[in-house]
Formats: structure tokens, sequence, C-alpha cells
């Protein structure tokens, strides 16, 4: 029964996903014959048969398709319906940008019409406004929140019963049971829920209960230990008649270097001439504002624990750290100017890495490099935190996309891991194409809470258990 609703649930997100993105594709083909078509032919007397206008409105679609799957954008039920809008708001950008290039192209040059792309693309997105209302709204009333029974050890549950809480649309944490109740009260309990949730208790536990779910098609949402994200990102080796997974001891091949390198120089130096204008302004505003410096180097760590001179925009006061102690940003931290909070918001302070990149200390995408002094403290903790100068410090990365300012250093040392251990040129176009949507998400740029003032000191070895 519940694989037979879990199937009924992918199809009806498939055919949603698909009739919205063909009724956006819609829109262009109505504007391609009533406008751009006759412009075209006009100037160029060439006529398109059939299959020409097939073509044109195809290759629309695979776009389309491309970047609103790129931006999770087909996620219906699974991300929140303004999350998803975003999404489809950067496709459509991306999309119409390129339709535009290519019509220009066929024109000849820049072709008249500018503002239909703009019109079509607002009709674009307020039919899509209402259609992400209508398929979430489906969803919701077909696919009730799965009932979930969470499983724990000693540390505190909050954390994890806020995060399941903050998606009440989809699921409902309806009983808590420490795993000191039992394997046998455990699996009693299982069988009333749609799902188990294994939260932090010890692996010989976990395995036993992973095993008898398994078996059972019961569904699993487990959080992941350090090794358990090493293991996911190992190849499988086929030499004997016996499986053997292979845990590399370095993160990146030399094909992979020289391409990421080749990327890191052409992008940075694209968009340092494309930037340079903002870049000049932050600069003035900086420096009219209180006469302080613009620039605020700061010593970071890269691949190899290796030391350099970070550039950022200034955005605290001059004195933000005159004690000497190094600390996180915290919400509504008064050590922020107001240039610094707009510049922060939409990260325009982090542009002057660029040249970091350019002089090889940082690649675009990789683990946010921290200071010597917090990755000592973190270590105190978390040894494995050194894990994450396999690689060279990015930009943005796995844990800035998938995680927030604000997420726990453990949590960050995971996203980071798993980027690590599953490389890939692809993934790392991937992610440089989202960080660009979470320039515009609030929960990207958030402060940690006042009382964290760097490492996370409760009870973090005892989650390798």
């Amino acid at each position: 029964m519940r694989k037979r609703k879990d199937s009924q649930k992918r199809l009806l997100i498939l055919a949603l996903s698909l009739i919205g993105l063909c009724i956006l594709t819609s829109f262009y083909a109505h504007d391609w014959f009533t406008y751009y078509y006759q412009h075209i032919s006009n100037k160029t007397m060439n006529r398109f048969n059939v299959n020409g206008h097939r073509l044109i409105i195809g290759l629309y679609f695979v776009l389309l398709l491309f970047f609103s799957n790129t931006y999770n954008a087909l996620k219906i039920g699974y991300l929140k319906p303004m999350d998803i809008f975003l999404s489809e708001l950067f496709s459509l950008l991306c999309v119409n940008v390129i339709s535009y290039s290519q019509l220009s192209l066929m024109y000849g040059w820049f072709m008249l019409g500018g503002e239909h792309m703009i019109s079509m693309t607002v009709r674009q997105l307020l039919f899509f406004a209402f259609w992400d209302w209508f398929t979430n709204f489906l969803y919701r009333r077909i696919f009730p929140p799965r009932r979930l029974l969470l499983v724990h050890g000693e540390r505190p549950i909050e954390d994890i019963l806020n995060k399941f809480a903050s998606r009440r649309d989809k699921y409902s944490v309806e009983r808590c049971i420490p795993i000191g109740a039992g394997y046998d009260a455990i699996i009693r309990a299982v069988s009333d829920y749609d799902a188990i949730v294994l939260w932090d208790i010890p692996t010989k536990d976990r395995n036993e209960l992973l095993k008898y779910c398994y078996s059972r098609s019961i569904r699993i949402y487990m959080m992941p230990k350090i090794p358990d994200v090493i293991v996911k990102g190992s190849s499988q080796l086929h030499l004997f008649d016996t499986p053997i997974l292979l845990t590399r001891e370095y993160a990146l091949n030399v094909e992979q270097r020289l391409i990421k390198r080749t990327i890191d120089v052409v992008c940075a130096l694209i968009l340092l001439i494309l930037a340079s204008p903002i870049m000049l302004i932050t600069a003035a505003a900086i420096r009219l504002y209180d006469g302080g410096p613009v620039l605020y180097k700061q010593v970071r760590c890269t691949r190899d624990a290796r030391e350099f001179r970070i550039l950022k925009f200034r955005s605290m006061r001059v004195d933000a750290e005159k004690d000497g102690v190094a600390r996180l940003a915290a919400k509504n931290d008064s050590r922020i100017t107001p240039i610094g909070r707009f510049i922060r918001a939409v990260r325009i302070d982090e542009l002057p890495q660029l040249i970091n990149i350019l002089k090889g200390e940082m690649s675009f995408i990789g683990p946010r490099p921290e200071r010597p002094e917090i990755i000592a403290q973190y270590m105190e903790e978390m040894p494995e935190f050194a894990f994450r100068m396999k690689v060279k410090a990015g930009l943005a990365g796995y844990a800035q996309v998938y995680g927030k300012y604000n997420t726990t250093p453990y949590d960050k040392l995971k996203l980071d891991l798993f980027y690590i251990e599953n490389y890939s040129v692809w993934l790392d176009i991937k992610l440089m194409l989202l960080t660009v949507k979470i320039l515009f998400t609030p929960d990207s740029t958030e402060g940690v809470d006042s009382r964290q003032v760097t490492a996370l000191k409760e009870h973090v070895r005892e989650q390798e258990k």
C-alpha cells in the first residue's frame, strides 16, 4: 500500500511539473509565432517549415526543463512554495536571456522586441505564481504529512524537532521514543507510523533498526555520522567476488584539479570585469561612511591548512574586534554598519575574493575558509574538522547552498564532506548556478544565535559513537 501511494505521488509530481513547463513554453510559442518569427522572416527572407518551428520551441522547452531541474523548481511538495517560485524565477530568467540571445543572432543583431520578452517573462511568472499555489494545494490535499516515529539517543532532541516542525505540511513527528526503551518496544511501535527517524543513536542499535526496517520496506530518515558521509563518497570495485569500497587518499585527481583551476581563472576574470562598477560604488560608499579602510584583510586557512589573507569589503566597524577575540557575526550584530548590513545581505562584501581566486588561494566552489583560531576551537570538539581542508577553500560551497550562515559547525562539516567525497565538475557548475539563488534567500545570511560564539560545545563527540 505504501509503495503504491509513493508511486502515485511521484507520478502526480511528474505530471504537474511537465504540464507547468508545457504551459510556460506555450507563452514563448505564442510570442514566437505572433512577433519574433515575423520580424526574423521579414528581414532574412527565410521561411521555417514545421520542423523548424518545432526545433525552436523544443529547444526552449529543453532549456526550461534543464534549468528548472537544476534550480529544484520541479520539487512540488518537497520544497516550500516560495522556494519553488524563486527557483522558477531564476530558471525563467536564465532561459529567456539565452532565448533572446538566440533570437538576436537569428535576426542579425540585437533585435527589437526586448519589451516583448520582458512582458512574456512577467506573464509567465504570474501564471507560475498561481500554478505554484495550485499544485502545492493539490499535493497537500491528496497527500497529508507523513506520520513519523523519532528514535533518539541521550542528546537533546529540540533541534531536530524544530527542523521537522518547520515543514508541518510534509512531516508530523507524532511520537518520540528513546533507544533505551529497548529494541522490542521500538519494533512494536514502528508499524503504527509511516516512517521512522533515527536521530543520534549508537551505531550498533542503528544498524539493527536499519536492517529490520529495510526488510519490511519501512521508510527511514537517518541523520548520518561523519563515517557515513565518507563511505557514501567511496568507489565500488569489482576486483574479486567480494564487493569492495574504495575511499581514496586524495580528494581530487590531477585532471579534476586542472579543469577546476581553468574554470576558476576564466570565471573570476569575467566576473571582475562585470562587477567592477559595483565594486567601485561599494568602495566609495564604505569610505564615505566612516573614513575607514575599504577592504578587510584577515588570515584564513585553505587546503592543507595553508594560511592566506582573505579580502572582503569591510562590513563592520573598524574596532569590531578591538578585544582581539574572534567571533562569528550574530543576529542583529551591532558591529555591522548600515552599509555593511546591505552588502552582506546581497553578498557584495565577498566580491574582492575574486582576487584570491586568481592568485590560486581559493576556488569558486569549496568549503568556506575559517580563521586558524576558530579552526583550533572547532577541533577541540571535532578533530574531523580538519577533513574539510583536503581541498582548496571556496567563495561558495555545498554548506552555503544547502545550509545557512548559522547552521551548526558539525552539520556544515558533514555538508562540506558530501561535496569533497562526491566531487565532479558538474557538481561545481550546479553549485555555481545555485549560489545565485541563495543571494536572495534571507536564511542564508542570518547570523548565529547570540550564545554561539564559535564551535558548539555540547556533546559533539557523542554524535560519533
